[in-house]
């Protein structure tokens, strides 16, 4: 009879060899024994038992794969890493799963550089580009199915029967297009690389201890922005899955009108189990956590507690995306009547935000500056404030010191993509500074908020917040709002809500 200290675990919660064994190589991996819980109900693993669960298995290997829609894509994103670092060893982690609490982990969602580089989303994964004389010899390292000789599929925690079958290295080529190799080799092979590297910080702990003496934070960093502004125009295949994300989000935001009188018998939470229940239906998960902002809530820029009362009278902001399966998220904001009108100071508000971002939307072109359509928008809204008499014209003064930023707070949009905040390492002088270019997006939303304890604004003003949010695509010849399936001008909502609820 094996020991607790033998490879042996719970049926209940089996742990996971730890991280520097998996970095250690294979094998300290293979004699890391696989971890029992503490309070486990069975001692440990009869020979008997061990010797019978090794045999009796279909092989379930899967043939004739089809590389992955996006294949082509990533291949062409691959050859332009390479020509950028000629003779270069380039490494690109997945990352690893995080610890939420004890012996539960997050869900795992890739690091953006490998996804965009790759295709693949699991943890563990390590994009390599080795240099060579023609350019680079790449390799994915990945983790191999689970090993039925030493137990690993059915007694460790991560293992097939506990979270499901991995892909093999061969499946995995086919799929990726890219010669695939066990991760668990590779921390061995950084130590012993010679040359310059570069790897992508803050994914895998192991892999950049592996590297320690062989890379440097500005050579990483420079790695980094380069990859950030590659996403800065997008390809077919990332607007067809933008596209996606926002015609579910659309959706969702239906569903959401549907079922306000329940959100009024609870709390914002309903909301919130509203529209994720579509994210998770049509896609991989909501691309942030959203905020679903009823009342003076609204005036709370993240607002993602959603634990508040839903009351007929109020506005409702709602600020959500669906992320794709491809990692490709939307962001869309609507401030909605709960009741399905507005009031008088309601629509005046909104009003003026609806202008706003009309003024910001016609300012998104190829050739315009990047800041154009931030500054638009202020404009209006600036104009507004002073017409309203809550601040001193003339409005260029107002813009000039920015005293409209007491009500406006943030920039009025930020590039959209894999992140919902995309290309955020671009360097100032590409992204807040540079020219629009076809193949851009990125959002519009500006937004007016009146704290409930804001004693500069008349009474009826307090506890109001209100922002309107588009996903803009840069055309040849303009733009296109890829959320033009919501309405944007007040009737026109006022209208919809009523449809839906009718």
């Amino acid at each position: 009879m094996r020991t607790e200290e033998d490879h042996v675990s719970d049926e209940l919660n089996p742990a996971v060899p730890d991280e520097a064994a998996t970095a250690a190589g294979p094998e300290a991996e293979s004699e890391e024994p696989i971890k029992q819980r503490k309070n486990g109900l069975y001692p440990g693993v009869s020979d008997e038992l061990a010797e019978n669960m090794k045999s009796g298995w279909a092989d379930t290997e899967l043939h004739d794969l089809q590389p992955i829609a996006q294949a082509a894509e990533t291949a062409r994103r691959r050859a332009a890493l390479s020509a950028r670092f000629p003779g270069e060893r380039l490494v690109i982690p997945a990352g690893n799963l995080k610890t939420r609490s004890n012996d539960t982990e997050y869900a795992f969602r890739a690091s953006v550089e490998y996804a965009y580089l790759t295709g693949n989303q699991t943890e563990d994964g390590v994009l390599v580009l080795e240099p060579t004389a023609e350019g680079h010899k790449e390799t994915i390292y990945l983790l191999p199915r689970s090993d039925r000789e030493n137990g690993e599929f059915w007694l460790s925690g991560q293992g097939e029967l506990w979270v499901g079958r991995r892909h093999s290295l061969t499946e995995s080529e086919a799929l990726y297009g890219i010669p695939a190799a066990d991760v668990r080799e590779l921390a061995d092979k950084l130590r012993e690389a010679t040359g310059p590297v570069r790897v992508v910080r803050g994914h895998d702990a192991g892999i950049e201890a592996a590297l320690t003496d062989k890379v440097t934070a500005e050579r990483d960093e420079e790695l980094r922005v380069f990859l950030s502004e590659a996403r800065l125009v997008k390809d077919e295949f990332e607007i067809g899955e933008l596209q996606k994300a926002v015609d579910s989000t659309v959706r969702g935001f239906e569903d959401v009108v549907k079922v306000l009188d329940k959100a009024e018998a609870t709390s914002e939470r309903y909301i919130e189990g509203t529209f994720f229940l579509r994210a998770r239906v049509e896609g991989n998960d909501v691309g942030y956590g959203s905020i679903c902002a009823a009342g003076p809530h609204a005036c709370t820029l993240h607002w993602v507690r959603n634990d508040g009362p839903v009351r007929s009278g109020d506005l409702l902001l709602l600020d959500a995306g669906v992320e794709t399966h491809t990692l490709y998220t939307a962001d869309v904001t609507r401030t909605l009547p709960i009741n399905g009108t507005y009031s008088e100071i309601q629509k005046k508000i909104y009003d003026a935000v609806y202008e706003s971002q009309e003024a910001g939307i016609a300012a998104v072109k190829p050739g315009a500056k990047y800041r154009d359509f931030h500054d638009a928008s202020q404009h209006v809204l600036a104009e507004k404030l002073v017409e309203w008499g809550l601040v001193e014209g003339p409005v260029e003064r107002v813009l000039e010191l920015g005293l409209q930023r007491r009500w406006t707070l943030h920039g009025t949009g930020h590039m959209l993509g894999m992140d919902v905040h995309d290309c955020a390492a671009a360097r100032t002088e590409t992204y807040v500074d540079g020219t629009l270019e076809p193949g851009m997006v990125l959002t519009v939303e500006p937004g007016l908020y009146f704290q409930a304890d804001d004693l500069t604004v008349p009474e009826e003003y307090r506890g109001i917040g209100v922002r309107i949010e588009d996903d803009i695509l840069v055309t040849e010849d303009g733009n296109r709002n890829l959320s033009d399936g919501l309405p944007r001008r007040s009737d026109e909502v006022e209208a919809w809500m009523a449809s839906l609820k009718g």
